[in-house]
């Protein structure tokens, strides 16, 4: 990535003494001109892809509980699609999602048909996107352990209603609200308190279709003072599918992310 030329994703300021990160990495529909290039999609087949892998309005959705909120939490907000690179994604083949060629740069759409050419080089985009990112993250995390000794990572999610071809565990559950944990990461109280705020959605489940949540390589499996919960969100409580726009139950669940954030944060 070019020095001089801004990041594409970046770190939103909360109050100095809020511990907890709200992180939003699949919100945009952004690819740039020259990435473009690369996809072998046309128009409108990238324009419906965009519409079933992109997490619409969580960007909102957050911008909102964070405005809601006691204590503002910090809000790391990625700029680019998923399509770019994926920055939750191991970058390397401890992946599983490499199965279905959903790495950290993706291979396949999530109809499983081809998105780059065959043996398309990852480095680059890599190189340019991936590793700047999660730099950036780890220091958004080292900065909160710093000012508070602890560090809370939200992952703000979404997902369809129906399951897409591409999901490895699209056969489970699909509860209104998935609750993502980490056996390390994720302390019996944060999952307490999401469970309690999300419930009046109609219940939540956990890692179901989607587990896990995301820390930082640097200190994942290594340092309890991070926890983290990733939230998934089934897109027809807030949304028209598979990419219209968001309804109101979008203010609803950021009252309930607001709810949770003022919670971790009065600990």
């Amino acid at each position: 990535m070019n020095p001089s030329q801004p990041a594409p994703f970046g770190l939103v300021p909360g109050a100095a003494g809020s511990p907890v990160l709200l992180h939003v990495p699949h919100s945009s529909r952004t690819v740039p001109h020259d990435v473009r290039e690369g996809i072998l999609l046309d128009d409108e087949a990238l324009e419906s892809e965009l519409d079933r892998i992109t997490d619409s309005h969580t960007a909102d959705l957050a911008a909102r509980a964070s405005a809601a909120c006691a204590s503002t939490p910090w809000r790391f907000v990625n700029g680019l699609s998923r399509l770019v690179v994926d920055p939750e994604r191991f970058p390397d083949d401890r992946e599983e999602m490499l199965a279905v060629g959903m790495g950290a740069v993706y291979t396949r759409t999530t109809l499983r048909e081809p998105l780059r050419p065959p043996g398309a080089d990852p480095e680059p985009l890599l190189d340019r996107w991936f590793h700047p990112y999660a730099r950036a993250m780890t220091a958004a995390v080292d900065e909160r352990l710093a000012a508070t000794g602890r560090a809370v990572v939200i992952d703000v999610h979404s997902y369809p209603s129906a399951a897409l071809p591409y999901e490895l565990h699209g056969t489970g559950p699909r509860p209104p609200v998935c609750l993502g944990t980490d056996g390390f990461h994720t302390p019996p109280g944060l999952l307490a308190r999401a469970e309690a705020e999300f419930a009046r959605f109609g219940g939540t489940g956990l890692n179901s279709p989607f587990p896990g949540t995301y820390v930082p390589l640097k200190h994942y499996g290594k340092d309890a003072r991070v926890s983290a919960l990733m939230i998934e969100i089934r897109r027809d409580l807030y949304m028209t599918e598979p990419g219209g726009p968001a309804g109101p139950g979008l203010g609803m669940l950021a009252s309930a992310l607001a709810a949770l954030v003022d919670g971790l944060t009065d600990e």
